[in-house]
């Protein structure tokens, strides 16, 4: 059983996780990406080719975007979960697979309104990696690789829950 147990949890993490780098990659559109952590106090702002502010999207339109790219980014991880355990052969019950698209779901609606309001950067700042949080250079953006880390975490504990 043991066994089992592990296999399945090493195919659903892996399977969530092409999930969701297609799901956040891919499918995801350019509105939501850009819109999904508007505010009113930090509002997405859309320009022309000359740069100018053609349209101003604050807290309502953030958060339908990110519910959005939410409902799109689960959907993608459900049917990569659910195509690969068919071709794996892998029975997948439905109430854990339920609760594990839900975990990484929800998560992901939080982490990408940065709800509760910049934990991610004050965890960042607690711990001296305020710099890194902040890095936008050299091809790297800090904010983006410790916000990959949370989801992966958080997938991981979805694909433990779905291999029980």
């Amino acid at each position: 059983m043991t066994t089992t147990r592990t296999a399945r949890f090493a195919a659903a993490y892996a399977l969530l996780r092409a999930g969701a780098d297609i799901g956040d990659h891919l499918v995801q559109s350019d509105h939501c990406a850009r819109t999904k952590g508007a505010t009113d106090a930090a509002p997405a702002k859309v320009l022309d080719e000359d740069g100018q502010v053609i349209a101003t999207h604050g807290t309502a339109a953030g958060r339908r975007a990110c519910a959005v790219h939410c409902l799109t980014y689960t959907g993608t991880q459900a049917a990569a979960l659910l195509l690969g355990a068919r071709a794996l052969g892998l029975r997948l019950r439905p109430g854990p697979v339920a609760a594990a698209l839900a975990i990484s779901g929800l998560t992901h609606y939080a982490i990408d309104r940065r709800v509760p309001n910049g934990v991610l950067q004050r965890f960042a700042d607690a711990t001296g990696k305020g710099r890194f949080y902040r890095l936008a250079d050299h091809g790297i953006n800090g904010a983006y690789c410790m916000d990959g880390a949370v989801h992966h975490g958080f997938e991981t504990i979805a694909a433990a829950v779905l291999a029980c």
